[in-house]
């Protein structure tokens, strides 16, 4: 797992910045890794995976798996981790989760959970916590984020 910052907090005044912000997360990012993002819909979740999506490199055109509940992404030429981007918002709880099998995608994935908080967590012992806040009205989202230990 890689060795990142514990945590920080920026203000991303359009969905590019959004994206942005997930280039240079991913940066941080190695295969193991699992994300957890938390925010209501339409804070930018999946924008974020969109830019963690650019940063690690993988194929694959980035888009809300709400319907599929986990789109995988594979590795680009670069070499990098591919990327499983799963969406726990339809799933009936801790069994629906173990049926994805993610614990055996994180040996060579970054796993971003959207909606995962409470219930992804268990899959390691370390994720990083991300929570996005978009003020109403506009495009402008505050984020926070940090390395939680402990499964």
């Amino acid at each position: 797992m890689s060795a990142a910052p514990r945590g920080g907090e920026r203000v991303l005044p359009e969905v590019e910045d959004t994206e942005s912000l997930g280039r240079e997360l991913a940066a941080q990012l190695a295969a193991g890794d699992l994300v957890i993002l938390d925010g209501p819909l339409g804070a930018g979740k999946t924008a974020l995976t969109r830019g963690i999506a650019a940063g690690l490199g993988v194929l694959g055109r980035v888009s809300s798996p709400t319907f599929i509940i986990a789109r995988e992404h594979r590795p680009g030429p670069s070499g990098g981790p591919g990327l499983v981007h799963v969406d726990a918002y339809r799933l009936g709880g801790l069994d629906e989760l173990d049926a994805l099998d993610l614990d055996t995608d994180l040996e060579d994935c970054v796993v971003v959970v959207e909606w995962g908080e409470g219930v992804a967590e268990r899959l390691t012992d370390r994720h990083l916590m991300i929570r996005l806040r978009r003020a109403e009205g506009t495009d402008v989202r505050t984020v926070t984020w940090e390395w939680v230990d402990g499964a």
